[in-house]
């Protein structure tokens, strides 16, 4: 079923907002750190709780796994997901998005009910709640199925938006200019 989109501009408008690669290996370097450096001294904390005391040599390789696991970790998940990072296009038929490592969707801009940020910084989302299921159309791609959430009866699609070029706040900006009373 086709729906009249509504024209809010000319036709070569488009707005993209990707993700960058180096961005994103970089936030993950530093999660990926985090937790691992974390889980090492939860370990040799409990090494030490139940008497028996790291040695200077364990201590070297735990430096060491602190300094390569984070770094081999998030270069196999860039690997992985090369081609399949979020990613959003604001234009005069509506708005074309995909989550990372998700098939792509269509809403003209007569179908968004709603849309809002969620979280804050490099975990930001966008919740884009359309009008009704039937202005939601899958675009072609690879990946596994749109992300959603489900809420008072609603379905609302969610894009990752934190790490997103230009920023969130720039998105959220433009997605004003086109649905000032849906912002």
């Amino acid at each position: 079923m086709t729906h009249i989109d509504e024209v809010l501009g000319p036709d070569d408008d488009t707005v993209t907002f990707f993700q960058p690669r180096a961005m994103v290996y970089v936030t993950m370097l530093w999660v990926i750190a985090a937790v691992w450096v974390t889980s090492l001294g939860l370990f040799t904390l409990l090494r030490l709780a139940i008497g028996d005391p790291p040695t200077a040599g364990d201590l070297i390789v735990y430096v060491e796994l602190a300094l390569i696991v984070p770094v081999v970790t998030a270069a196999l998940i860039m690997v992985a997901a090369w081609n399949r990072f979020g990613w959003l296009h604001s234009s005069m038929r509506g708005l074309d998005f995909a989550a990372t490592g998700r098939r792509p969707v269509h809403i003209p801009w007569a179908g968004v009910g709603e849309v809002a940020l969620r979280y804050r910084g490099p975990f930001t989302e966008l919740l884009i709640t359309p009008v009704d299921a039937d202005f939601v159309e899958p675009l072609h791609g690879v990946g596994r199925p749109p992300r959603t959430r489900k809420r008072n009866g609603q379905v609302a699609y969610l894009v990752d938006v934190g790490l997103m070029s230009p920023a969130p706040e720039v998105l959220l900006a433009e997605l004003h200019r086109r649905l000032p009373a849906k912002v």
